[in-house]
């Protein structure tokens, strides 16, 4: 059909459509054709044009050639020499679409109706054929007619458009024929360009054959070289290796723990950096960690053994260590292996051992006691308390001894532990501060190093490579690991050079007692993966393993201590023996403390229970005692022995404590009159004495046992509060009358307690200092009781002075009522009066101080003078000048000679001129 319609005319428009006027002229459509250059440069021939026109290959290279053509379209986008393909390809798609509605125009200038059925891009051609059917597919003769009649029509269409492509064929005919002429020009570039490539390639071989074949012979055979040298050095540490398991059993041997762990995890490194893959060797890497943990054990039960052994030795005076370099090497294996709780197993063996120093002291004490028989009482706690207070001292004694030597063997121990652990932590910091130096150094050079590994003679690894291959800085590193104070020439079965021995292999020919800094750390290795936080905290574990000894031996003495109370032993001693246990424990926890850096609870709170009741039961027998003299005190001045005038010395000296007893010549010394104390004289009852010294011991017993400073001091105030309000029962209350028998309380009974209160407060300043030194600051408090019996026995004091006023008051009283003026002068009454002051003043004068005297009779002139002035206003006797007022003025001066020649009154201003009634 396209051939019958091949000649037919083809319709023509005369419209101004753009797709006639793209036809107008084929020569502006297509560009001339131009040849393609040579991508290989011609060899000059000396025909310049020729040489212009050869293709080159800088000035075309960036032209397009056959790679950059695109096979599909994924290539195309994701080209990455291309960053814009998406959008080209956008663009591309929507010429294309505009081209599609360009050809569908055309369908409109080739008067071709439009049916819907013409395909569209965004229509499937199955669409299109669906809607054929559904518009041919009726039924009836009608339908049949209609689908007839529509196939003609788009048969006529068919034609239409095939031939205006055979038209526009026609009118393309001369670019066809011209890319035809362009396809044969192509041609004979490419034959020139595959000839210039191959002159290339001819070149290129004789440059090669001439050049480079020699120089690439010369590093394969060099590589190959080192590939020879390399087996050769792998199959000698092949052969180092093969001896690893026989080492370890050398090295394990002599306890030799650290160096089989080192090359246990040297052999470890090599197998899995150097020689893996390696078949013959595939089961030694598990043979190696099941050794490994077998050394684990290994050690575990030596350094129990070791701590066994340290802590049972005899207890003498020595605090070495016991096989220092052992001990070393074995806090290094277990670091190395990570058993950081190995400081337990010690800890488990301090208290097992504190158990059986007190059981051995005991059996060694009772031994030589021949009083108790061991065969019948088995027990060693019955054995403990048949011992006397002597006996048992000395026990105690001895277990505070031992005791001490055994904290001071357990800290040697442990500072040398401890001492480990911050060689390492210093190691560690020392490492990391090298890798910083090393990481800054290596942006100017690269070091390249290698590992050294033990051998089972003490050989490095790395020594069976020749010395030439290693760099500098690992052939340093070699020669100082191999570097030993004590090391020796020695041979190996794999290797032929000199060796030496290692530090590890070598410490058992140590003779030094202590391990040098030097050779310790050398034993550290670079493969102890322990951090910082893990090793501070080991060491304050160790350091706090330390507490606990102290607290261990504390308890285990607490124990002893309370086998030996039940019977109440402790609370019968006396305050000597008392004093002398308390001096002993405090002692012991003071050598404690200073061994051990920190304070124990457990013995000092023992001790503080003890004490508390040894304060009670001192306290109550000096109460009791007191209580006795006080009820068998008849209030009449004693004398002073010469022992307490020098007790009382001491005190003023400032040595507030009892003094020791003076040979028997000064027994000799007369007693005196009067107590001295700082120049006064005091006349004391025999009770106040005995008080003082009682005051005395209590503030010696502080002295000696500081931990009851308090509890003293309340027991104390307690006493001199109950001796006051006694004396006050027993004298102003008149309670002596019916206690010891006393027929009255007289004046001098009532001046005398007067002075011993007073002599009493004349120490309470002194003994709050002695208590106030001995107090914490936030105990001071406790000395507001001092100043309230200060003031209580002022009080008391006070009140007796006004009852010795009274006492004259109420004869002033009785005698002036009955005062008549009247001859004979002077009256009886008056002369009365001045006898009764009189006796007043020889009862007192001796006892009280001038000074108080002259107060005492002027508070008594004062009251006789209230009297006296009351009866003469009764009588109406004024003063007047009357023969009354002369009588009674005689009278007056009678009293007042007689009062003023007293000792001790004479230039007492009596004022007598207030009898009278003053005028209006």
């Amino acid at each position: 059909m396209a051939s019958s319609h091949s000649s037919s005319p083809v319709p023509q428009s005369n419209s101004s459509d753009a797709f006639f006027k793209k036809e107008m002229d084929a020569t502006k459509r297509f560009r001339p054709v131009q040849s393609l250059p040579d991508v290989c440069p011609k060899e000059p021939t000396g025909d310049p044009h020729n040489l212009c026109d050869s293709p080159s290959l800088v000035a075309d290279q960036h032209r397009w050639t056959i790679y950059h053509s695109k096979v599909n379209l994924p290539a195309a986008l994701n080209d990455p020499r291309s960053p814009r393909n998406i959008l080209h390809y956008t663009n591309r798609k929507s010429l294309r679409e505009r081209r599609f509605m360009k050809d569908a125009r055309t369908f409109v200038l080739l008067k071709i109706p439009s049916t819907g059925l013409y395909y569209t891009p965004t229509i499937n051609p199955g669409q299109i054929w669906n809607k054929y059917l559904s518009t041919a597919g009726g039924k009836g003769n009608r339908d049949a007619a209609s689908s007839k009649l529509l196939q003609e029509k788009l048969s006529h269409y068919l034609d239409i458009v095939e031939v205006n492509i055979a038209h526009q064929i026609s009118l393309r005919s001369e670019a066809f024929f011209h890319a035809m002429t362009s396809q044969h020009e192509l041609q004979d570039y490419l034959r020139k360009t595959s000839q210039a490539v191959k002159l290339l390639r001819e070149k290129i071989a004789q440059i090669d054959k001439v050049m480079c074949e020699g120089s690439l012979q010369v590093l394969r055979l060099s590589l190959t070289r080192n590939n020879c040298i390399k087996a050769y050095n792998k199959l000698k540490l092949m052969a180092t290796v093969h001896q690893t398991q026989p080492t370890v059993q050398l090295l394990l041997s002599t306890s030799e723990f650290v160096g089989a762990l080192d090359l246990i995890a040297t052999t470890q490194e090599v197998l899995q950096q150097e020689l893996q893959g390696i078949h013959s060797f595939r089961h030694l890497g598990s043979q190696l960690c099941e050794l490994e943990k077998l050394i684990d054990k290994m050690m575990i039960a030596e350094f129990s053994t070791y701590a066994r052994n340290d802590l049972n030795r005899p207890l003498e005076d020595d605090c070495q260590i016991l096989e220092e370099e052992r001990l070393v090497s074995l806090v290094f294996g277990l670091l190395k292996q990570r058993k950081l709780n190995f400081y337990e197993i010690y800890g488990d063996e301090m208290i097992i051992t504190a158990k059986n120093v007190i059981k051995q002291c005991v059996v060694n004490t009772v031994s030589q006691i021949e009083e108790i028989d061991t065969e019948v009482v088995v027990k060693i706690a019955d054995q403990m308390r048949m011992m006397n207070f002597p006996q048992w001292f000395d026990l105690l004694k001895n277990i505070f001894s031992k005791f001490t030597i055994f904290l001071k063997r357990i800290k040697a121990t442990l500072n040398t532990i401890r001492s480990v652990v911050f060689l390492v932590l210093d190691k560690n910091q020392k490492t990391r501060d090298l890798e910083d130096t090393l990481q800054k150094s290596s942006k100017d050079s690269t070091v390249d190093t290698e590992v050294a590994y033990l051998t089972h003679e003490g050989m490095f690894i790395s020594d069976a490579f020749s010395e030439g291959d290693l760099p500098p800085v690992a052939a340093d590193t070699t020669s100082q690991r191999n570097t030993s104070p004590n090391s020796e020439p020695c041979s190996s079965d794999s290797v032929s050079e000199p060796e030496c021995t290692t530090d590890s292999s070598s410490s058992k020919e140590q003779t030094s007692s202590s391990v040098t800094p030097g050779a310790v750390e050398m034993m550290i290795s670079d493969d102890m993966k322990l951090t910082d936080l893990e090793l501070v905290r080991l060491a304050n574990n160790i350091q706090e393993l330390l507490y606990n000894a102290s607290d261990i031996c504390h308890d285990r003495s607490v124990k002893f201590l309370m086998a030996r109370a039940k019977d109440g032993f402790l609370e019968k001693l006396n305050s000597n023996e008392f004093v002398t246990l308390s001096r002993l424990m405090e002692g012991f926890i003071l050598d404690t403390e200073q061994i051990c850096g920190r304070k124990s609870m457990s013995l000092r709170g023992a001790l503080q229970s003890q004490a508390n009741r040894f304060v009670n039961r001192f306290h109550e027998e000096r109460k009791t005692k007191l209580s006795l003299l006080l009820d068998n005190e008849r209030w009449k001045q004693a004398e002073v022995p010469a022992e307490f005038q020098d007790l009382v010395d001491s005190v003023s000296d400032g040595r507030i404590s009892l003094p020791e007893k003076k040979p028997a010549a000064t027994e000799e010394r007369k007693p005196a009159e009067f107590l001295v104390v700082e120049g006064q004289k005091y006349a004391t009852v025999g009770t106040v004495l005995l008080l003082i010294r009682i005051i005395l011991e209590y503030c010696q017993c502080v002295d000696n046992i500081p931990s009851i400073t308090t509890d003293m001091l309340t027991r104390l105030s307690d006493l001199l509060k109950y001796f006051n309000s006694r004396s006050c029962q027993l004298v102003l209350g008149a309670g002596a009358l019916q206690v010891v028998g006393l027929k009255t309380i007289t004046t001098k009974n009532l001046a005398l307690s007067s002075r011993c209160l007073q002599l009493i407060v004349h120490y309470i300043p002194i003994i709050r200092a002695h208590f106030e030194a001995r107090l914490q600051p936030k105990q001071y408090s406790m000395l507001r009781h001092f100043d309230h019996i200060t003031k209580d026995y002022h009080d008391h004091v006070a009140e007796i002075s006004a009852k010795l006023v009274a006492i004259m008051d109420s004869l002033f009283d009785k005698l002036l009522s009955k005062y008549e003026v009247k001859a004979p002068v002077p009256s009886a009454c008056f002369r009365n009066i001045c006898k009764q002051m009189a006796k007043m003043h020889e009862a007192i004068y001796d006892l009280l101080p001038e000074e108080q005297t002259q107060m005492l009779f002027l508070r008594i002139n004062a009251s006789y003078k209230l009297h006296l002035k009351r009866q003469l206003a009764h009588l109406n006797v004024v003063n007047d000048g009357g023969p009354l007022n002369g009588l009674v003025t005689s009278d007056v001066a009678f009293y007042t000679g007689n009062l003023q020649a007293l000792k001790g009154l004479n230039n007492l201003d009596l004022n007598m001129a207030e009898i009278w009634e003053q005028k209006r």
